[in-house]
């Protein structure tokens, strides 16, 4: 994990530029949710890393999969091993831009409604995605939040046909971030 978080950054650093407004966590918050006949299915993932590139309006995030964490062990288990097969496919990656972005004024307090536009990878399959986000500048941090779904059959994660009724075809992702300034 860590060497993927070192190269993670290493490859922003190379890219700094002396006007970039560059954020990072290595602590953003993703949870999912699915809603299904016979039981719900939440995970929760505290270390997922995300950068935003303020000058640019440039985001990217990497989340490690074995990092959710499940509350019963056999869920997270079967995620692991059934579903996500995170021994084959060990990170989700999310790539983009901030769609209508006018250089948010990292100075001043405020919430900013915001557009994010990219390519999120899953189980080894990319896909688009567009999503509302809530950017908050905060006393010189930021915090982010979005919220959206995607669908199981999208990412060609196959569900057995013994609990194929049982588990939701779509999954509510939730990412939430507090990030701070890279001091160059």
């Amino acid at each position: 994990m860590k060497t993927i978080a070192i190269l993670f950054f290493a490859f922003f650093l190379l890219a700094i530029q002396t006007d970039a407004q560059i954020y990072y966590t290595r602590t953003a918050k993703v949870t999912f949710f699915s809603e299904a006949p016979m039981e719900n299915i939440e995970a929760h993932n505290g270390t997922a890393n995300m950068v935003i590139d303020f000058s640019k309006g440039s985001i990217e995030s990497a989340v490690l999969i074995k990092g959710f964490k499940f509350e019963k062990a056999l869920m997270q288990e079967h995620f692991n091993e059934n579903y996500m097969e995170s021994h084959k496919y060990p990170k989700s990656v999310f790539v983009g831009q901030i769609t209508d972005y006018n250089g948010i004024d990292l100075e001043v307090n405020g919430n900013h409604e915001v557009n994010v536009k990219g390519e999120i990878t899953i189980h080894g399959v990319t896909q688009p995605l567009t999503t509302p986000a809530t950017i908050k500048v905060k006393d010189g941090s930021v915090q982010t939040h979005c919220k959206f779904t995607v669908e199981v059959a999208d990412f060609d994660i196959s569900i057995p046909g013994v609990v194929r009724d049982n588990i939701a075809k779509e999954i509510e992702v939730t990412i939430d971030a507090n990030l701070n300034r890279l001091e160059q």
